[in-house]
């Protein structure tokens, strides 16, 4: 029971501040210590980040934090025993008071963020390289499309509750303390549907297809997992909607090979052009693209044009490499006089002198 835990966790103390702290000072001591007990950087101290975001998840709720201090001002009490005036508590027994206290009223309809979803996208090789804009479909809990996610039905509209004045909680008054709990009137909502929409019944929420336009970076790699925010399931009850993960999928292309943000492409060239040199035309996203070819140049020898690749979507405007890789051509057909001449080659080098070459 999390109460029984405020009675022996000084949170504040977790979080190194007074208990006169300030929003602001609390928020600012939980983001210092997060970041610096955050196990993705610091691994070995899951435990005290989990301290560390119990304290804030209490302290930086200004009902809870409440609740938390009048709940400590009973310690004191929860120890006393059988001669302390009017109190004859056993702790364990003051802690299940306390606690139905603390639960009583909560329910299932208050305010719940909305789940994650996730969805693909297939583009082409040339919108990964160059970005563009997708349209993705999504199956699952969206907003109602008959109410737009009121719950009321079409014409109408929700009305502030008058049990808790549009707030959605109330003060359940127990002698001495004052806890405070969803309203049950409005079940946490703050709002009263007095016709509820005939299409969700009032939820909101329906189970359909929908599609969600996204922006996808220039460059992107393939099976990326792009982020959007607040484009998962509505949340409930006026809490805010989840996420959207959509895996992104490239299609091949028949030209271009990637590596990272390096573009790969092959280049035939003739026997002639590897021994004499020559120059290489290529294709690139951007038009063709000439790359010299040296003398003596071996089949598979890859040559670099800088900054012809893709865009770097971790580095704005940062550009990879064309990465040439050159092939022989060696033709499957020849005719006599070809030939000839092939055959004095050889003659006047032959394969041993060939096997020193560099």
């Amino acid at each position: 029971m999390p109460q029984r835990e405020w009675l022996e966790k000084d949170y504040y103390k977790v979080l190194g501040v007074s208990p006169s702290a300030t929003d602001k000072e609390i928020q600012k001591a939980y983001r210092k210590l997060a970041r610096q007990y955050h196990p993705d950087a610091n691994p070995g101290h899951e435990e005290k980040f989990k301290e560390i975001s119990a304290a804030y998840d209490v302290l930086g709720d200004q009902g809870k934090r409440r609740e938390y201090d009048e709940f400590r001002k009973l310690g004191p009490l929860a120890g006393a025993g059988p001669n302390t005036g009017n109190f004859d508590v056993r702790t364990e027994d003051l802690g299940d008071l306390i606690g139905s206290l603390f639960n009583r009223g909560r329910s299932r309809g208050g305010p719940k963020r909305g789940e994650d979803q996730s969805a693909e996208v297939t583009i082409s090789f040339e919108d990964a390289a160059r970005g563009a804009t997708a349209s993705v479909v999504v199956i699952g809990d969206a907003a109602c499309s008959v109410c737009s996610g009121t719950g009321a039905a079409p014409g109408t509209v929700p009305k502030a509750c008058a049990r808790c004045n549009g707030t959605g909680s109330v003060s359940d008054n127990q002698g001495f303390f004052s806890f405070s709990q969803p309203c049950p009137a409005c079940h946490g909502r703050g709002l009263i549907i007095e016709k509820a929409c005939p299409s969700c019944r009032g939820s909101g929420v329906e189970h359909r297809a929908r599609t969600v336009k996204m922006r996808i970076p220039a460059g992107v790699e393939p099976d990326a997992r792009i982020r959007l925010r607040g484009k998962g399931a509505p949340g409930k009850n006026g809490a805010p909607s989840g996420d959207l993960f959509v895996t992104v999928r490239v299609t091949p292309d028949s030209r271009f090979g990637r590596r990272g943000s390096d573009l790969t492409v092959r280049a035939p060239i003739s026997f002639a052009d590897a021994v004499l040199g020559g120059v290489a035309t290529v294709a690139s996203l951007d038009g063709p693209v000439s790359v010299k070819i040296p003398p003596g140049t071996r089949s598979g020898q890859t040559f670099r044009a800088k900054g012809r690749g893709l865009p770097d979507p971790k580095r704005s405007g940062a550009k990879g490499d064309l990465l040439v890789t050159v092939e022989i051509l060696v033709p499957d057909r020849l005719d006599a006089r070809q030939r000839k001449y092939l055959q004095e080659y050889s003659k006047v080098f032959p394969a041993e002198a060939g096997s020193t070459g560099r």
